[in-house]
């Protein structure tokens, strides 16, 4: 497919995920990195989004619970390119009942070349980046071209 770009602001929209197994991790990453992230427009699917909100004090725009369609409420965000990065907690060793949302939200999420972080680790490389807080271009897929080829 052929690609274009987009610029992703400096002010990025930055999507927080979280297994059950790994809320409360995600909450204590947060937590350290509050004064960073109350910089960004911030999204949670459901029961994670409020536990967020309650125990940070952060603004944070919920969705719908991810097995209730908030991870393809989330998938369909990065598909219009509003969202810009992801961190998501998910849970490598445990199954969940709506896996496939879950293999499609990462599959989205990389058709569209957002940068994704799944653990601690990763999350910590991200917004440590000087990108983090840039405009920053990234190339994606150019739909319109696809769609121009295919009508």
């Amino acid at each position: 497919m052929k690609q274009t770009s987009r610029t992703m602001l400096a002010r990025k929209h930055v999507a927080l995920v979280a297994h059950d197994h790994y809320k409360d991790a995600l909450s204590d990453w947060v937590k350290e990195n509050k004064e960073i992230l109350s910089q960004h427009a911030l999204y949670a699917t459901g029961t994670t989004g409020h536990i967020l909100a309650r125990e940070t004090g952060l603004k944070i725009t919920p969705l719908m619970s991810g097995p209730m369609g908030g991870d393809q409420q989330l998938g369909a965000m990065i598909s219009e390119q509003k969202i810009d990065v992801m961190i998501f907690f998910w849970d490598p060793l445990n199954a969940v009942p709506h896996d496939p949302d879950v293999k499609a939200l990462l599959r989205v999420g990389s058709v569209w070349n957002i940068p994704i972080a799944t653990n601690r680790s990763t999350a910590r490389f991200m917004i440590t980046s000087p990108l983090f807080g840039q405009d920053v271009d990234i190339q994606i897929p150019d739909y319109q071209a696809y769609l121009d080829g295919r009508l």
